[in-house]
């Protein structure tokens, strides 16, 4: 508001400057016109008699004109240039300048305008006659013209052309300042009638000289031309007014048929400024108490009807009533700045305005209840009605889309999340207990997930999470952790603290299936966890019974390790500042005689399943020492590592078993590293106590292999006793473009320090991740990097073989031979206790 009336300040400023600029023009060219005559002697009859009819003739010509309103402002289109240039012609320029002056005055009095208006109007006509007599001055104009007639022609033809132009430049930006218009308008608006006006206007002046020169008695046809002229052009510039309102308005109407209430409220305001050449358009709709100003094109308030509008004047009101008058959906009102009235035909516009209005208005109204209704419904069929989640619908639609996108940002992945023991809470506080306990559920995993996952329940007690752009899958794994730690806290439930435990079951997007499929995947993840006792689990193909050819290779288990089908490949583990070999991991394959290599991710459960799995470990273990055997022979003494199942553990014939092994070839049990995985039941961990407890007392190693990856990687560090941390390789292959998977390799780095144990990166695939791997304090990989999966021999034969010329060591140290390095102490204390560890390799 504040803005708007400093606006308006600096436009009256600006229009009063003009007006006294031309008023002060024309005071100059009364003062020259008046000494002018005071020189000469003293006036005749004859002058005197011209500059009375001259007076005569401006005062009829500036009262009989055509009327124009713009905005609050009637503008009147007079014949008072007629009238001066034929007084220039044939009588003494300052008599007439003078004339000129005095008529308008005295006509603009009779009427009774505002007195600014009447000194601009006086000051503008002066001038102009002014400037006029002084190019027929300069072009030595003389009455009656003697000399060449196209010279007469021409110096009247440029002394008009001063006349008209300077008229218009000197009344169009005042005009324009006064009704807030812009002046391009004014000057493109009727030019063409304003032009062809000009022209007969000109042949009047013309028709009434020659008549003057000739006989002067045929003056008495003079008043009917100009009358007929007058009548003429007034009524085409009326027949083009109305004809432009009624096309203004028919546009108008049409823009009004949108859907969007906001759309037909601003297109109403900003374009009936326009039609009704309004200061302030303003629409007050009584539902809701909103009302919306607008000028000219401009949308300039919307809101509540508290705010008071900043035109102060006359107003013109219409009742949004429609044609039937049923209703009163408010007001439209029309604003100006001084008085107005308007025509019969602008009355008539406003009406049809307003019912067209009206239309538009209840039509938006409907529509955007029926698009409310539509919405409510749509949300309905894809949201939960108690939690307001996304349903299952919704879940497979939003999923289907992202997998059916194929998109680059990232891996998809689904966590399926099953409330244990909720029927309790039903039956023991009733159902409306239990929705209050799902609602509060709903709200924390809603409040755990990340910008992008999407939280649905799936039904009763179950809820699901897709996670979207994940850096690698093994992420997935601490974002399930994250949304059932949310949980962990007890819910407030009618002033009772109640604990809610959680499955978790987590699934990455298969490769076919689409959204059913990783629904089903994340399912059996789920009861997985369920059935081992866990709270969280991850998809294995090995443990999803739905896989029938796993079913039929179940089936051959017993052929296959009678057969000696079952073989261990090698994979080096290697210092990783050095390049030296540290130890091997033992890898299971299946030769099978008809489907050739079978990775051990397909056939491990169906071993497990088969009730052959010790006479299997013994197999791979036998394997596996045979080959550290070997390799000590051939001098080096390097550790090897095997990974247990978890049913081995829950075996108390396993440590005899084990260490038989170890004696049977001849090897010190510290060359033996006993790899564990994350999925060993917490309930079970007594009986695995006792298992491992006997294994390490008798100085057999072990490692927690993919760590990070499960939920109960701390909860086990905390009872079991192990050696090693093995990072996952979903880690590593994520470190270099997610700060997510960087930080968990750094914290079990910064683990291992704490607890004194060695740390390996499993999937070292590039020398770029070996020097990230470096930096942050690791000592030890395993990769491609450095040699994938080999039989036993090709191993010592790589070895023997070296790089560069260095038996042992399988790639180029990091630092040149004598460089001097200073590693950080939490560097040096793990290379201290790896170098206890591990035995140092002949050079």
């Amino acid at each position: 508001m504040t803005r708007t009336a400093n606006n308006d300040s600096e436009t009256d400023r600006r229009l009063l400057l003009l007006v006294g600029l031309v008023v002060f023009t024309a005071a100059v060219a009364l003062f020259l016109s008046i000494r002018s005559l005071g020189l000469r002697s003293a006036p005749s009859t004859h002058d005197l008699a011209t500059a009375a009819t001259v007076t005569f003739l401006v005062a009829v010509g500036a009262t009989v004109n055509v009327r124009v309103r713009i905005r609050a402002t009637t503008h009147g289109i007079s014949w008072t240039e007629v009238a001066a240039v034929i007084g220039l012609a044939v009588a003494p320029v300052p008599w007439v300048i003078l004339a000129t002056g005095l008529g308008v005055g005295i006509a603009r009095g009779i009427v009774r305008v505002a007195p600014i208006k009447l000194a601009f109007g006086v000051a503008k006509d002066t001038v102009t006659a002014a400037a006029g007599g002084l190019v027929l001055l300069l072009a030595g104009w003389a009455w009656p013209t003697t000399g060449s007639l196209s010279h007469a022609v021409l110096t009247l033809v440029a002394a008009y052309l001063v006349v008209v132009v300077l008229d218009e430049a000197l009344t169009f930006p005042v005009i324009a300042l006064a009704t807030r218009t812009r002046v391009r308008e004014l000057f493109t608006e009727h030019y063409d009638l304003r032009i062809a006006s000009a022209i007969a206007r000109f042949l009047v002046i013309t028709s009434t000289l020659l008549i003057l020169n000739h006989n002067p008695s045929f003056l008495i046809v003079v008043p009917p031309l100009v009358l007929s002229l007058h009548l003429a052009y007034s009524s085409r510039v009326r027949n083009r007014a109305e004809r432009d309102a009624w096309q203004r308005l028919a546009r108008t109407t049409d823009a009004l048929n949108v859907v969007d209430l906001d759309k037909v409220l601003t297109t109403a305001v900003t374009q009936a400024a326009e039609l009704f050449s309004a200061d302030e358009v303003e629409i007050a709709l009584r539902e809701g108490g909103r009302t919306v100003r607008g000028a000219a094109g401009t949308l300039t308030y919307d809101g509540p009807a508290e705010r008071t509008s900043t035109v102060d004047g006359s107003v013109i009101e219409v009742r949004l009533e429609g044609h039937d008058r049923t209703v009163d959906l408010g007001a439209l009102r029309l604003r100006f700045r001084g008085p107005v009235q308007l025509s019969e035909r602008e009355q008539y516009t406003l009406r049809t305005f307003a019912s067209a209005l009206c239309t538009a208005v209840r039509n938006a109204q409907a529509y955007a209840e029926l698009a409310r209704v539509a919405g409510e419904h749509a949300y309905a069929a894809t949201h939960d009605a108690l939690t307001g989640l996304a349903n299952r619908r919704h879940l497979l639609e939003q999923g289907g889309e992202q997998l059916d996108a194929r998109r680059s940002d990232g891996i998809t992945a689904l966590v399926l999340v099953d409330l244990n023991h909720f029927k309790e809470v039903n039956d023991t506080l009733g159902h409306a207990a239990g929705d209050r306990v799902l609602t509060q559920v709903a709200d924390r995993l809603c409040g755990a997930a990340r910008s992008g996952d999407l939280v649905a329940r799936l039904g009763g007690d179950e809820f699901a999470v897709l996670l979207r752009g994940l850096p690698a899958p093994a992420v997935a794994a601490h974002r399930a952790e994250a949304l059932l730690a949310a949980l962990h806290e007890p819910l407030d439930v009618d002033g009772m603290r109640i604990s809610v435990e959680a499955s978790g079951g987590i699934a990455v997007a298969p490769a076919s299936g689409g959204m059913p499929e990783l629904l089903r995947r994340a399912d059996v993840a789920m009861y997985q966890a369920k059935r081992a006792g866990q709270r969280i689990s991850t998809y294995a193909p090995t443990r999803d019974t739905a896989d029938l050819g796993r079913l039929t290779l179940g089936g051959e288990v017993p052929r296959a390790v009678a057969d000696h089908e079952f073989t261990v490949n090698f994979q080096p583990i290697v210092d990783l500042g050095t390049g030296e070999v540290t130890g091997a991991e033992a890898l299971a394959r299946w030769r099978h005689p008809v489907h050739g290599l079978i990775d051990p991710l397909r056939f491990l459960e169906a071993v497990e399943r088969s009730g052959l799995l010790p006479a299997f470990a013994e197999a791979i273990l036998d394997q596996a020492l045979i080959a550290a055997g070997s390799w000590r022979k051939a001098g080096f003494d390097l550790p090897v590592a095997v990974n247990v199942s978890p049913r081995s553990l829950l075996d108390a014939r396993f440590p005899g078993s084990v260490l038989a092994r170890l004696r049977a070839h001849d090897l010190p049990p510290d060359r033996l590293i006993l790899e564990l995985t994350e999925t060993l039941a917490l309930s079970q961990l007594d009986i695995v106590d006792r298992v491992l407890s006997r294994l390490r007392d008798e100085g057999v190693r072990l490692a927690l292999d993919d760590f990070g990856t499960g939920y109960s990687s701390l909860s086990l560090l905390s009872r079991i006793p192990v050696h090693e941390l093995k990072i996952d390789r979903g880690f590593v292959a994520a470190m270099e473009g997610s700060a997510e998977a960087a930080a968990v390799i750094r914290s079990t780095l910064d683990l291992g320090r704490g607890l004194d144990l060695v740390v390996v990166a499993e999937g070292v695939e590039s020398e770029p991740q070996r020097r990230a791997l470096w930096d942050l304090g690791c000592v030890a990989g395993q990769g491609h990097l450095f040699g994938r999966p080999v039989p036993a021999g090709s191993l010592l034969s790589a070895l023997r073989r070296g790089f560069g010329g260095r038996p042992g060591t399988l790639a180029p140290p990091l630092q040149g031979a004598g460089e001097v390095v200073r590693l950080p102490a939490g560097r040096r204390q793990a290379g201290r206790s790896r170098g206890d560890r591990l035995p140092h390799l002949p050079a």
